[in-house]
């Protein structure tokens, strides 16, 4: 018999907090359009699969032969650059880190530096990149990330990113109308 007159199955449980709602772990394109400002051909995450707020992201890039950067690199042996791969990289992590700010219509997490790249095999049209970035430092402006590209399970690059929150500078926009009106004076 037992003393307490709670029982142990609501012992155990814990209070629920209702207005606040569970972390996002994982985000459709439109999603991430929705955070990053990247369009095509500049897009380079497709769907994020796990994430840790404050702490990693795991984004699939889906490489295909109609991107523009194949008809040139190399046309007979079609190989993604390896700064694009780079640039996969600092946006998963630039998709991770803008969801923590709450202005972040008016931010952008920019390149400041990359260390430690490395480029351990191609990655041809119909390889999926797995995107894994873990957070290493964050500060308030300044942010160091590990990330590490693999397409079926090995290794294809990875590299130390830096980079640093700026403020976006937003151009006024002009209407169609006030451009042919200050065209015609």
């Amino acid at each position: 018999m037992s003393d307490s007159p709670v029982p142990p199955a609501a012992e155990a449980a814990e209070p629920k907090n209702a207005s606040t709602p569970p972390a996002k772990t994982t985000m459709d394109i439109v999603e991430i359009m929705s955070i990053l400002p990247h369009r095509y051909p500049f897009l380079l995450i497709d769907r994020v699969i796990e994430m840790e707020p404050k702490k990693r992201i795991v984004a699939i890039k889906n490489v295909t032969a109609n991107e523009p950067h194949f008809t040139g690199h190399f046309p007979d042996y079609p190989i993604m650059p390896g700064v694009l791969t780079i640039e996969a990289m600092a946006q998963a992590g630039g998709a991770l880190l803008l969801t923590e700010i709450p202005d972040r219509a008016d931010k952008l997490f920019v390149f400041t530096g990359i260390e430690g790249a490395r480029f351990r095999r191609p990655v041809v049209p119909g390889d999926q990149l797995r995107i894994e970035v873990t957070v290493l430092n964050w500060r308030s402006r300044v942010v160091k990330l590990k990330g590490v590209c693999t397409v079926e399970g090995k290794v294809a690059a990875e590299a130390t990113i830096t980079c640093q929150l700026v403020t976006r500078v937003h151009k006024p926009k002009v209407e169609a109308g006030a451009t042919e009106a200050a065209g015609a004076q």
